[in-house]
C-alpha cells in the first residue's frame, strides 16, 4: 500500500463526528469516576460501551432469528437434510 494511499485509510479510519446528547447527572457522575480512575477520556469509554453493546443488539437479534426457524417446521427439515447430506460425505471420506 502507498504511503498516500495509508494516509488516507487511516483518516477514514479515525473519522469521527461530534455528537452531543445528555446523560442523567448519576450516570454522567459514574462516567466521570471511572474516567478518572482508567484515565481515560469519556468518550473512549462511551464508544467502547456501545460498541459492546450494539454487538449484544446483534448476537440477541441472531439468536432470535435461530430460536425463530427452530420453531418453523420446513426450515428443520431442510438443516435435517443437509445433516444427512453432510454425514454421508464424511462417510464417504472415511471410505477412501
Amino acid at each position: 500500500m502507498s504511503n498516500d494511499k495509508y494516509v488516507l485509510y487511516l483518516q477514514k479510519l479515525n473519522s469521527m463526528t461530534t455528537f452531543t446528547s445528555s446523560l442523567p447527572d448519576n450516570l454522567l457522575d459514574d462516567l466521570s469516576e471511572k474516567a478518572n480512575e482508567l484515565k481515560l477520556p469519556k468518550n473512549k469509554i462511551i464508544e467502547n460501551a456501545l460498541i459492546i453493546y450494539l454487538e449484544q443488539l446483534d448476537k440477541a437479534a441472531y439468536q432470535k432469528s435461530y430460536k425463530r426457524m427452530a420453531k418453523d417446521e420446513d426450515m428443520v427439515n431442510m438443516a435435517e437434510e443437509g445433516m444427512t447430506d453432510y454425514i454421508d460425505q464424511l462417510n464417504k471420506l472415511d471410505q477412501e
